[in-house]
């Protein structure tokens, strides 16, 4: 199953946030600095990184039973899982080791931007026994604005968009910059679709597996789209890819990690064919598929796969 939606903003959201993660970079003198510095935007924010690892389960509840001894200490839970925790009083948080060290970049990033968000620092309380909670969709919306937070800051504003202007339109580009960043493969490849100027999409699939029937198969985690694509393609709703999908001769397999320079075929909104560049690597954490179209296709004397 796809995953929910997780960085879309109204304008004006978008807006507010970006304009404190900008700040945040004008005060850490980051900009231009690469991989982005950090410790130097934890250390303009005034926030630390705890020593308590919260992957210790007993240590932490102890620590959070400390805290919220006395009604009003704020402490935030981010995410799903508890992989960083923010804590306004005392100034820090906690970042859970045993995550990727780009993850844990991305963590500080949007923890401080709760931090940096006054209405995120003011409204997230967590108590001891949990009785008192933001209501969901609140909470998803400081999650979203957060996450794009923590973009804006990783990413420079629109430093990543002009350094990706200048390479080329293939799976190896946004996998050149994340090491540039300091960011992951996923959060590199998101932001090189979303900022594109021309038309491509992003397929991030879960590892691929081999289905009852023994076919290979890969569930659709999330897909991501550049505005020029929606605008001439729409919204694909793939839940999963097989080899006998249209995108399937990208899927990587027999023990290859990349596919490069592939042709699939996708129709637009008025039913013309594309001929598209289709590329692809595999993580073996996840499976990225990099489409490209690039003209209507010429006239074929075989059938297309549904």
């Amino acid at each position: 199953m796809a995953k929910p939606d997780d960085s879309s903003l109204q304008e004006h959201e978008l807006f507010a946030v970006e304009a404190k993660a900008k700040k945040l970079l004008d005060e850490a003198n980051a900009w231009g600095r690469f991989p982005t510095p950090v410790p130097d935007i934890l250390d303009a924010a005034k926030l630390r990184v705890a020593p308590i690892a919260i992957h210790d389960v007993e240590t932490f509840l102890a620590y959070v039973a400390q805290k919220t001894a006395a009604a009003g200490h704020r402490l935030k839970s981010a995410l799903s899982k508890v992989l960083g925790v923010y804590d306004a009083d005392e100034q820090f948080i906690h970042i859970d080791p045993t995550v990727t060290e780009s993850k844990q970049t991305f963590l500080k990033l949007h923890e401080t931007g709760h931090h940096r968000l006054p209405s995120h620092r003011q409204m997230f309380k967590f108590f001891q026994d949990c009785e008192q909670t933001l209501a969901p969709s609140i909470a998803d919306l400081f999650e979203r604005e957060a996450n794009n937070f923590a973009r804006f800051a990783l990413f420079q504003g629109d430093s990543y968009k002009q350094h990706a202007l200048d390479m080329a339109n293939a799976i190896k580009t946004p996998m050149a910059l994340a090491k540039q960043y300091g960011a992951s493969i996923y959060a590199s490849c998101r932001e090189f679709v979303r900022t594109h100027d021309q038309a491509c999409a992003l397929f991030v699939l879960e590892p691929i597996q081999i289905h009852e029937d023994h076919e290979l198969i890969a569930l659709v985690r999330r897909i991501e789209l550049s505005p020029a694509y929606v605008q001439k393609f729409g919204r694909p709703d793939d839940s999963f890819i097989t080899l006998s999908h249209t995108l399937g001769r990208l899927l990587p397999k027999h023990g290859r990690r990349m596919v490069i320079d592939a042709r699939v075929y996708i129709k637009d909104l008025n039913g013309t064919l594309y001929e598209c560049l289709g590329e692809a690597f595999d993580t073996k954490h996840n499976v990225f598929l990099l489409v490209f179209p690039l003209r209507p296709a010429a006239t074929f004397d075989f059938l297309l796969p549904k």
